[in-house]
């Protein structure tokens, strides 16, 4: 449908803005069709689902769907990765950081700061800060000696606000609401 392809189309240049991808999404996206938005709503829903079962769910062939998530992932629409559950690992000091840059080229701060092993997040916003970043720190102590030895000596970093993440109610990557699937609830 036009609105799930201008979603995705925007969820694309929101990757593309913040340096994750690189490449026109014009011809990435013209070039989705139904098909594609609903393999990719499968494999946000499990990522490991066999290509038999998408195929069977959607009438397809099996090859009809390892040649669609080949191209994919190709073009870079989409990446299958495995996602850590950092409170597993006692990561146990979560943070979004409001972050104010000043006399230097944005993007070139965010990606400074993206290196950090401890950023697990981070774009570039308008309104009252330039960049949020989420950061995964194993203790207060962590997240202390992160704002202060690793993000506030960053060129260009002006004022940071660290808002402590409490308690975390939802943490979801599946299907967005435009490309859902008949009988989801997420």
């Amino acid at each position: 449908t036009p609105s799930a392809t201008n979603f995705v189309a925007f969820y694309l240049h929101c990757y593309e803005s913040c340096g994750i991808l690189t490449t026109p999404f014009v011809s990435r996206t013209s070039c989705m069709d139904q098909l594609d938005l609903n393999i990719l709503a499968h494999l946000q829903r499990d990522g490991r689902m066999p290509y038999t079962e998408i195929a069977s769910d959607l009438g397809v062939s099996e090859g009809t769907i390892r040649n669609r998530v080949t191209r994919l992932v190709d073009e870079q629409i989409v990446q299958i990765v495995g996602l850590v559950d950092p409170y597993q690992l006692d990561f146990d000091a979560p943070a979004m950081i409001g972050v104010t840059i000043q006399g230097l080229d944005l993007d070139a701060v965010a990606a400074t700061i993206a290196k950090f092993p401890e950023v697990s997040y981070l774009v570039i916003v308008s309104g009252e800060y330039d960049l949020i970043v989420e950061v995964m720190c194993r203790d207060r102590d962590h997240l202390a000696t992160f704002l202060n030895q690793q993000l506030r000596t960053v060129p260009g970093v002006v004022r940071t606000q660290t808002f402590v993440i409490l308690r975390t109610h939802k943490m979801a990557y599946g299907a967005r609401p435009s490309l859902s699937l008949p009988g989801d609830r997420s």
